[in-house]
């Protein structure tokens, strides 16, 4: 399943959202330096789906805060 993120990096507080318009906001604590925020999203969706951090897979978006992970089974 493919789905679009908004990243949100040095969040006070991590979470999963969705908006009024079913678009999904990533909120993490990490800065974005070095992909370390890229990879506390991937674990944020790997928590918020219930599958392992290796099923989620970054598509695009490696340097904007619009991604595109592809999550599998």
């Amino acid at each position: 399943m493919k789905i679009s993120v908004i990243a949100h990096p040095n969040a006070k507080k991590p979470r999963v959202e969705k908006d009024l318009l079913n678009a999904l906001h990533v909120y993490v604590s990490q800065p974005p330096l070095e992909g370390k925020a890229n990879k506390a999203v991937i674990e944020a969706l790997a928590a918020h789906f219930h599958v392992k951090k290796s099923n989620v897979l970054l598509l695009s978006g490696e340097k904007s805060k619009n991604k595109n992970f592809l999550l599998t089974v």
